[in-house]
C-alpha cells in the first residue's frame, strides 16, 4: 500500500506517463535510498517482468528502444549487488515462470534468425538468473523450461560455430552454465525412462551437432581465447556426461538387452511392443536430418563412436559382450558404409566421406579390441560365429573398395587382423596386393599405418609359423601383371626392420622354404621371358628385392647351425648363382645399340642383376667367415680364379671376359639407380676382402676407391637430389646422389687412405657445398626420418671421426677459406680476397704436416726425401708469414673491404659451418691459417652503410667466438710464429673502435651485450696466452698498454684527435678492454716471483695511465648518459675494478682500515655509481648480467662504510634487494 500512496506505483501503472519517464522513475526508485517502499525490490522486478510478458503477448505496443531498455533494466536488477545482498540476508524475491518462457522464445527467434535484437542482454539475463539460486528456480522447478533453454542455446552455439565470424565468449559461458544446471537436475531425477525421453526428444541432436562443430572448428586468433582453450573442452565433456546419464543408465540395460538380442525378441514378441526401444530411438534420431546434408554424414560418423564408447562405459561386462556386439552392429548401420556392406550402393562416397567413415569405423573397432568384446572361441561355440560373420563382411567391403590413399583404411584392416587373422585370410591375396605390393603409398602419414598393417601380418603369420603361406601369396601377387608400370619396392627401410625381427624368430628351414620358392619361380617363370619385357623386368626386381631382404636379414650361419641347414643354404646359393645371376649377366653383356640401352626393361634387369650379385657376394663372404662348415659354391666352379683382380671381375662370375664385364659395368653405370649403387657396394666389398688378406694389393685398393668416387661425381655435381629412405631397391635418379654420398661418408675411414689428394679436395668441396645448401634449407620442413645429403654432411661434421681424418680436415679448411675468398669483393690488388686466395692456394703443401695417403715416412726414408719434406714445410710457413704481414699492414693502413649485406650473410653462413669443426684439434699450420682468416675478417672488413647493424654484430661475435675456439687448441701458440701478439691486439682494437660508430643506436639490444661478451672473452684469453707463453711478455704488454692509453672514445677514436664527440659504443669497448687488461695483468703481477720485481715495477707504472684513462672514460660516459637511461652494463665491472684498486692502494699504504677513503679522488664517482645502481636494482629482475655486476660492485662498496652518501647505511641496500625479490 505504501507503494501506491507514494505515487511511484501509480506513475508506473499510469498510461499517461511516458515510457521514458517510467524507466527513469524505475531506475531512480531502485538506486535511491530516499524512495522507501515496502517490498520495493519485488515490486520493481514484478513491474519490469510483467511489462515484458505483456509486450511479448502482443497486449502492449512498445518501441524497440524501450524494449531494449526494459531488458537492460531487468539485467541490471538481476546482477545488482543490492539484490544479491538482500538474497544473502534471507529476503525472498521471486521471478515469474513466464519470464523463463519469454527468454526461451527470444532465443528461439534468434535460432530461426528472425531477429538478433537484444540477444546479448537476454543471454546476460539468463546467465544472471541461472547463477542466482533463488531466481534459477523458474528453470529448475520446471525441467522442461531448462531443457528448452539448453536446446536453444546449443542451436545458437552451432550457428555461431558454423559461421566464419569470430566466436565470442558470452554465449558459450551461458551454455556451460546451463549444462551444469541441467546435469545437476538430471542426477536428481528418479525416472530413467523420462530422462531418456527428454534427452532423445530435445537434446540428443543439438548436443551431437554442437560437439562435432566444437571438435572440427579451425580456431583462429580472432576467436575468444577462453572459449578456444577452456570452454570448448568443458562443454564437450558436459555433452558426454549428459548423454551418458541420459541414454545409458543402469536401469535401461534390460531394455537394451530385449531390443538387441534377437532370441529374447522372438520369445517375448508381445512384450516388445511396450518396450522403450532405446536403440531404435537413437538410430531414428541419428538418421533424421537435424543439420545440413553436407554435415550430416560427418556428424553421424563422429557421434556413432562416441555413443558406442558411452554404451561400453556403462554396460561392458563379460556377461554383456553379446549385447555390446549387437549395439555395435546397430550403430554401424547408421554409417554410410553399412549400405556398401549390404550391397545397397556401389561407391557413392567421395574421398573425404571415405576418410570420415573409416575414421569412425576405426574408432569402433578400437573399442571392440580394447574392451575384449570379440572372443573367438565363445563366438564360434555359443553364438554360431555371429560376430565373425559381421567382421568378415566388413573386411570384404574394405577389400572390395580399396582406399590405399587413406591412412584409416590400413588401420581398420590392422584392427580386423588383430581381432582374428581368419577374418581377412580368405582375402589374403587381395590384401597383399592392394595394401602392400600394388599400393601406391608415398605420403608419410599413409606409409606409417601401411607399415603397421604389414608388420602385424608379419607378426601374426610368424607366430602361427605360417610365414611361407604369407609369402606364397606375396609371390603370387608379384607374378601377376603389375598394377602400376613403376611398382614401388616391396620392402621399405621400416618394413625391413620388422622383417628382421620376425626372421630371427623363425626356424631356418621355413626361411629356406620361402627363398627356394622365390628362386625356383624366378628361374622358371621370369628369367626365360625377361628380355624385352618390361612387365617381367618389374617382376624380377620385386623378386630380387624380396631375396635381398631375406638373405640380408636372416640369421647368419655359424658352427652351431645343423649341417643339413648349411648344405641346404649352399644349394640355394648355387641355384641362385647358376639359375638367376649368370643368365642375367649373360643377358646384360650382349652388345646393344645406344637407343636400346634406355629401355625400361633393361634398366630394371640391370638393377636386379647387380642387386643379386651384391647380395650373393656379401652373404657368401659372411657365411664363409662365420661358418667353418660352409663351402662357397664359387669354389666349385672351375676357372673362377682366372678373373683378373685389377678391373674387379668377381670370382662368382666364371668365364666372363674382361671386355664383357666392362660392358656390364658400363651399362650399370649409365643408370643412376640401384645397379650403379650396387657397383659401388661391390667395389667397397672388394676393398674389405683385400684388406682382410695378409698382404694388401695397394693398386687394387686405390683403383676401387677411385671408382667409387668417380661413379657418383656427375650426379653430385648436378645439384639435384631428393631424400632417400635407405632402401637399396628404391634408388632413382634423384635419390641416387643421396645414397652415393651416404655410402662415401659412411665408409670414409676405409676410402680415405687410398684416394688421391685431388679426390680428398673433391670430398671436402662437396661437403662444404652440401652444408651451405643444408643451412639455406634449415627453415624448410624436415624430410621426416629420411636420409638427405645435408643430414649426412651434418652428421659427419658432428662426428668424432672428422678430426681424426687429418687430410680431410685440412682440405675442408682450405675449401672453406677458398669459398670465403669467393664471397669477398676483389677490387684492389692487395685486397683481403687475394690474401684468402693465397691461404687456400692449391700449390702450397698445407697437408705436409700429415702423413700423406700411401706415402711411406719412416727410418727407411732417404735423406733427400726428408730434405724435400722440410722444404715443403718451410714453404708453407714462409707463405703464412708473408700473408700475416699483409694482414697487419692492411689493418694499420685502414684499408678495409666494404661488405654488402648479402656478402655478410654468406660469410656468416660459412663461419657457422666453421664452428662445426673441432677448431681446437687443428694442426699448427691449419690453426695459423684459421686464425689469420678470422683476424682478417675482424680487422679488415667493414659493413656498408645500408647493412643491418644486428647482422654485423652477429658476424663480429661469431668471429670472436671462433678466434677463442682456435686459441683453446693445443697448437694455438703456432700463430706467434708469424704474428706479434701486440700487432694482433692493436689491429683488433683499432678495427672495433672504428666500427663502433655504427652501433650507437643498438646499445640496448641483447646482440650488443653478446658481442661485448665475446670481445671481452677473446681479449682475456689472448692476453692469458701471451702470459702463459712466457716469451716477450713484458714487451707485448707494454706495447699494448701504450696503445690502449692512446685510444680515444670519440667518433674518430682510432685517429687519436681528442674527445670532441663522445661515442658511447667506443667508450664501452674501451672500458671492456681497460678492465680486462687490468684484471689479467694484476693476476700476472700477483704471481710474479721475487726475481722479477723489476718487471713488477715497470708494469705497475704502466698500469697507472691505464687506470687514469679508465676513470676519465667512465666519467665521460656518465656525463653523456641520460639520467633516465639505465647504466651501461660494461661500466659496472670497470668501476668495481677501480674501487678494488683504490682499496688495495689504501691498505698497501699502511692503513689496516681504509679510513680517510673519502679523500680519495674517485670517492664521488663511487657514490654516484652506488646511487644509480640502487635506483635501477628493483627493476632489473630480468637482466641477469646487470644483477651479477651490480651485486659484485655493492659487495665491494659496502665493505667501506665511509662511502655511504648522506645518512644511508647497508640497510638501504637490503631494502633495494628486498624490492627486487618482491618483483
Amino acid at each position: 500500500m505504501a507503494a501506491i500512496y507514494s505515487g511511484v506505483y501509480l506513475k508506473l501503472k499510469s498510461a499517461k506517463t511516458s515510457w521514458e519517464d517510467k524507466l527513469k522513475l524505475a531506475q531512480f526508485a531502485w538506486v535511491s535510498h530516499q524512495c522507501v517502499l515496502p517490498n520495493k525490490e519485488q515490486v520493481l522486478l514484478d513491474w519490469v517482468s510483467h511489462t515484458l510478458i505483456v509486450y511479448y503477448n502482443k497486449k502492449l505496443k512498445l518501441e524497440d528502444e524501450v524494449v531494449e531498455k526494459l531488458w537492460a533494466y531487468l539485467d541490471n536488477i538481476i546482477r545488482s549487488r543490492r539484490l544479491q545482498d538482500l538474497l544473502k540476508s534471507g529476503k525472498t524475491i521471486t521471478l515469474s515462470f513466464t519470464v523463463a518462457q519469454v527468454i526461451n522464445e527470444r532465443l528461439s527467434e534468434a535460432c530461426s534468425q528472425k531477429t538478433q535484437q537484444n540477444l546479448g542482454t537476454v543471454l546476460s539475463c539468463s546467465s544472471g538468473i541461472l547463477s542466482t539460486p533463488s531466481l534459477s528456480i523458474i528453470y529448475t522447478a520446471k525441467c522442461e523450461l531448462l531443457i528448452d533453454l539448453l536446446s536453444k542455446l546449443s542451436k545458437l552455439a552451432c550457428q555461431q560455430l558454423a559461421s566464419d565470424d569470430p566466436v565470442g565468449s558470452q554465449l558459450f559461458s551461458v551454455l556451460q552454465l546451463t549444462f551444469a544446471q541441467y546435469l545437476l537436475i538430471q542426477r536428481q531425477q528418479i525416472n530413467p525412462n523420462r530422462v531418456f525421453g527428454q534427452v532423445t526428444s530435445h537434446l540428443l541432436q543439438p548436443c551431437l551437432l554442437l560437439r562435432h562443430l566444437l571438435t572440427v572448428r579451425s580456431w583462429t586468433q580472432a576467436d575468444d581465447n577462453h572459449v578456444r582453450q577452456h570452454l570448448s573442452r568443458e562443454i564437450r565433456n558436459q555433452v558426454e556426461t549428459l548423454l551418458q546419464a541420459g541414454l545409458f543408465q543402469p536401469e535401461l540395460l534390460s531394455s537394451y538387452k530385449e531390443e538387441l538380442l534377437s532370441e529374447l525378441q522372438e520369445k517375448k514378441k508381445g512384450a516388445l511392443k511396450s518396450l522403450l526401444l532405446p536403440v531404435n530411438t537413437v538410430q531414428t534420431k541419428l538418421g533424421s536430418g537435424f543439420c545440413e546434408p553436407a554435415l550430416h554424414g560427418a556428424v553421424v560418423a563422429g557421434s556413432v563412436s562416441l555413443l558406442y564408447k558411452l554404451f561400453l562405459d556403462s554396460y561392458c561386462k563379460a556377461e554383456n559382450h553379446l549385447v555390446c556386439f549387437h549395439m555395435l552392429s546397430r550403430l554401424f548401420g547408421c554409417l554410410r558404409l553399412s549400405g556398401l556392406q549390404q550391397g545397397m550402393a556401389e561407391d557413392p562416397l567421395s574421398p573425404a566421406d571415405w576418410s570420415t567413415e573409416l575414421l569412425a569405423l576405426e574408432q569402433l573397432l578400437n573399442l571392440v579390441l580394447s574392451n575384449d568384446i570379440y572372443n573367438v572361441a565363445s563366438d564360434r561355440i555359443r553364438h554360431k560365429e555371429v560376430q565373425f560373420g559381421f567382421y568378415r563382411k566388413l573386411a570384404q567391403v574394405l577389400m572390395r573398395y580399396s582406399q590405399a590413399s587413406i591412412p584409416a583404411w590400413f588401420r581398420c584392416l590392422k584392427l580386423l587382423m588383430s581381432l582374428n587373422h581368419l577374418i581377412v585370410e580368405p582375402d589374403l591375396d587381395g590384401l597383399v596386393a592392394s595394401a602392400w605390393i600394388d599400393a601406391d603409398v608415398s605420403e608419410l602419414r599413409t606409409k606409417k599405418p601401411q607399415e603397421a598393417l604389414i608388420s602385424t601380418m608379419f607378426q601374426t603369420y610368424s607366430k602361427l609359423r605360417q610365414f611361407p603361406r604369407l609369402f606364397e601369396e606375396v609371390l603370387t601377387v608379384i607374378c601377376r601383371p603389375a598394377a602400376d608400370e613403376l611398382r614401388l619396392p616391396a620392402f621399405s627401410a621400416g618394413l625391413t626392420g620388422k622383417l628382421r625381427e620376425c626372421l630371427l624368430e623363425l626356424p631356418p628351414n621355413q626361411i629356406l622354404d620361402i627363398l627356394c620358392l622365390f628362386v625356383e619361380k624366378c628361374q622358371t617363370l621370369i628369367i626365360p621371358d625377361v628380355e624385352g619385357s618390361t612387365d617381367m623386368a618389374l617382376k624380377l626386381l620385386s623378386v630380387s628385392s624380396v631375396l635381398h631382404a631375406f638373405l640380408f636379414n636372416m640369421r647368419s650361419l655359424d658352427d652351431v647351425v645343423p649341417s643339413p641347414v648349411v648344405l641346404r643354404t649352399q644349394s640355394l646359393l648355387a641355384k641362385m648363382l647358376k639359375g638367376i645371376i649368370q643368365p642375367l649377366m649373360e643377358l646384360l653383356q650382349v652388345p646393344r645399340r645406344e637407343d636400346e640401352k634406355s629401355d625400361l626393361w633393361l634398366r630394371k634387369a640391370s638393377d636386379s642383376a647387380l642387386l643379386l650379385v651384391y647380395t650373393w657376394v656379401e652373404v657368401d663372404t659372411l657365411f664363409g667367415v662365420s661358418c667353418s662348415k660352409y663351402v662357397s659354391p664359387s669354389t666349385e666352379i672351375a676357372g673362377a680364379e682366372l678373373a683378373a683382380k685389377h678391373w674387379g671381375i668377381l670370382p662368382c662370375l666364371p668365364g666372363m671376359e674382361e671386355q664383357c664385364w666392362e660392358r656390364v659395368m658400363g651399362l650399370a653405370n649409365s643408370f643412376a639407380s640401384t645397379s650403379k649403387y650396387c657397383l659401388e657396394l661391390l667395389m667397397l666389398q672388394k676393398m674389405k676382402m683385400i684388406l682382410m688378406q695378409t698382404k694388401a694389393d695397394l693398386q687394387a685398393l686405390q683403383h676401387a676407391a677411385a671408382f667409387i668416387l668417380e661413379s657418383g661425381r656427375s650426379s653430385m655435381s648436378s645439384g639435384e637430389s631428393e631424400p632417400w629412405d635407405g632402401d637399396i631397391c628404391a634408388i632413382s635418379d634423384l635419390t641416387y646422389p643421396t645414397a652415393h654420398w651416404h655410402l662415401v661418408v659412411s665408409n670414409l675411414t676405409i676410402l680415405l687412405p687410398y684416394i688421391s689428394l685431388k679426390d680428398v679436395e673433391y670430398i671436402a668441396n662437396v661437403l662444404l657445398e652440401t652444408l651451405v645448401l643444408a643451412k639455406a634449407q634449415e627453415a624448410a620442413a624436415d624430410q621426416e626420418p629420411f636420409i638427405s645429403i645435408g643430414k649426412v654432411s651434418l652428421g659427419l661434421m658432428h662426428s668424432s671421426f672428422l678430426p681424426e681424418m687429418k687430410v680431410l680436415h685440412c682440405a675442408f679448411l682450405t675449401s672453406l677459406i677458398h669459398q670465403l675468398a669467393r664471397v669477398l669483393p676483389t677490387a684492389a690488388r692487395d685486397s683481403l680476397a687475394l690474401l684468402l686466395q693465397q691461404l687456400s692456394a692449391g700449390d702450397i703443401p698445407w697437408h705436409e704436416e700429415i702423413l700423406a695417403p700411401g706415402k711411406q715416412v719412416g727410418p727407411s726414408e732417404k735423406p733427400s726425401e726428408n730434405k724435400l719434406l722440410k722444404d715443403e714445410l718451410s714453404l708453407c710457413w714462409k707463405t703464412l708469414e708473408k700473408i700475416a704481414q699483409c694482414v697487419v699492414l692492411l689493418a694499420k693502413n685502414s684499408s678495409p673491404v666494404i661488405l654488402k649485406e648479402s656478402q655478410l650473410e654468406d660469410c656468416l653462413v660459412l663461419l657457422e659451418i666453421a664452428s662445426l669443426l673441432k677448431l681446437d684439434s687443428f694442426l699448427p699450420s691449419d690453426c695459423t691459417r684459421c686464425f689469420l682468416v678470422l683476424l682478417s675478417l675482424i680487422a679488415n672488413t667493414r659493413a656498408s652503410v645500408s647493412c643491418s647493424k644486428l647482422l654485423l654484430l652477429k658476424f663480429s661475435s661469431t668471429c670472436f667466438h671462433l678466434l677463442r675456439c682456435v686459441q683453446a687448441g693445443r697448437n694455438a701458440n703456432s700463430i706467434f710464429k708469424v704474428l706479434h701478439a701486440s700487432d694482433v691486439l692493436e689491429a683488433v682494437i683499432t678495427s672495433q673502435l672504428t666500427a663502433s660508430k655504427f652501433f650507437t643506436d643498438v646499445l640496448t639490444v641483447s646482440v650488443w651485450a653478446q658481442y661485448l661478451q665475446e670481445f671481452q672473452a677473446f681479449l682475456e684469453n689472448f692476453l692469458q696466452m701471451i702470459i702463459e707463453r712466457r716469451k716477450s711478455v713484458r714487451l707485448n704488454l707494454e706495447k699494448f698498454m701504450s696503445f690502449l692509453v692512446s685510444c680515444k672514445p670519440d667518433t674518430d677514436a682510432a685517429k687519436n684527435k681528442g674527445w670532441k664527440n663522445w661515442n658511447p659504443a667506443a667508450g664501452q669497448l674501451l672500458l671492456m678492454a681497460f678492465t680486462t687488461l687490468c684484471h689479467v695483468v694484476t693476476l700476472y703481477l700477483q704471481q710474479l716471483p721475487e726475481k722479477k720485481l723489476q718487471s713488477l715495477d715497470v708494469l705497475s707504472a704502466l698500469l697507472e695511465p691505464v687506470v687514469l684513462q679508465m676513470v676519465r672514460t667512465v666519467e665521460h660516459g656518465l656525463q653523456s648518459n641520460n639520467q633516465n637511461q639505465p647504466l651501461p652494463v660494461t661500466f659496472i665491472p670497470s668501476v668495481t675494478t677501480l674501487l678494488k684498486a683504490d682499496l688495495s692502494c689504501a691498505v698497501k699504504g699502511g692503513q689496516k682500515e681504509p679510513s680517510g677513503f673519502l679523500e680519495q679522488p674517485h670517492a664521488k664517482l663511487y657514490q654516484k655509481f652506488y646511487s644509480q645502481i640502487l635506483r635501477e636494482l628493483p627493476c632489473a629482475g630480468g637482466n641477469l648480467q646487470f644483477l651479477q655486476s651490480a651485486l659484485q660492485f655493492l659487495t665491494v662498496f659496502c665493505s667501506v662504510p665511509e662511502l655511504y652518501p648522506g645518512k644511508e647505511t647497508a640497510v638501504t641496500v637490503v631494502f633495494s634487494i628486498k624490492k627486487l625479490l618482491a618483483g
